[in-house]
């Protein structure tokens, strides 16, 4: 056993998007599948909410507590590096994690190996989200309805300030700067395809639902599916995927308290393949199940 003399030392500070690359990288051997480019939206919404814990200068533990305006905050990639393991950093990098987001309303999405933990914590079971995931034939995809009474559009700048008060009913509180990194186009870097593409659904001009889907380390996922009804979200669904997911699986992580999304996700021939509780300490913000489809993501909400 190391005695303290001879122990690393062990500090905590505010992670570089290019630190927490690391992390990512953690995440993607624990079998989370994070998106290509995940990350630079993760951080535009809040370039301090991301904490790393380093033993003589090399990470050994991440955590991100992404403060949403004023009361809200959301945790997300708490990973210890498998060699470093039962050595109390996991719980030092979630205290200083939870410190940061002191006086708000902290939300999460729990593994079922640590929700009993997450308890003790003051987090309470709000309910179950369940990925499913799996390949979906082409014929599959053509076979549903592009839209009744719905136009079908690509999300553009000009759409952002209508697109955060349609989130806004779906999530905690308003998330403009994450909304533009996440959902908004980007311009190319290269000749390659688009990493990720989000489409708007309109009924009567007005915003009925949206979704994004996005290349991950295995297949796509699509997230957020927020939609007024089944028939919007089926209708983005069919349209997200077709033309750019076959041969690969496509994942999407829908409340178990929707028995529409669930419905849909078994509609496309989609099978459970992970489930986590999403978790509040502090009050439910009691969100519309019955319209969100697909959430978001595990570790930003």
């Amino acid at each position: 056993m190391r005695s303290d003399r001879t122990a690393p030392k062990f500090t905590i500070r505010t992670a570089s998007s290019r630190d927490f690359e690391t992390a990512v990288g953690w995440a993607e051997r624990e079998g989370w599948n994070p998106g290509l480019d995940d990350l630079a939206a993760f951080h535009a919404t809040d370039p301090d909410g991301f904490l790393m814990g380093f033993e003589e200068g090399e990470p050994v533990s991440s955590i991100s507590v992404v403060r949403y305006g004023a009361d809200f905050g959301f945790l997300g990639f708490y990973i210890v590096r498998a060699d470093r393991r039962g050595a109390g950093l996991g719980w030092a990098t979630w205290r200083a994690g939870m410190a940061r987001l002191s006086g708000r309303t902290v939300g999460l999405d729990g593994v079922v190996a640590q929700q009993a933990n997450y308890m003790t914590s003051g987090f309470e079971l709000a309910g179950r989200n369940i990925r499913y995931g799996g390949s979906l034939p082409s014929a599959r995809i053509d076979a549903v309805e592009a839209g009744d009474r719905c136009a079908i559009l690509p999300a553009s700048p000009s759409d952002l300030n209508e697109l955060t008060a349609f989130d806004s009913v779906h999530f905690p509180t308003p998330r403009p700067a994450f909304l533009e990194s996440w959902v908004l186009p980007r311009p190319a870097a290269t000749a390659e395809p688009p990493t990720r593409s989000s489409l708007i659904a309109r009924r009567g001009g007005a915003i009925a639902g949206y979704g994004t889907i996005r290349r991950c380390v295995t297949g796509y996922k699509i997230g957020p599916l927020f939609a007024e009804d089944e028939a919007v979200a089926r209708a983005l669904f069919s349209t997200l995927t077709r033309g750019r997911t076959t041969g690969r699986p496509v994942y999407l992580d829908t409340p178990s308290d929707n028995p529409a999304a669930v419905a849909l996700a078994e509609r496309m021939g989609l099978t459970p393949v992970f489930e986590t509780a999403r978790m509040y300490r502090g009050p439910d913000p009691r969100l519309p199940i019955e319209r969100i489809f697909g959430i978001t993501s595990f570790e930003l909400g």
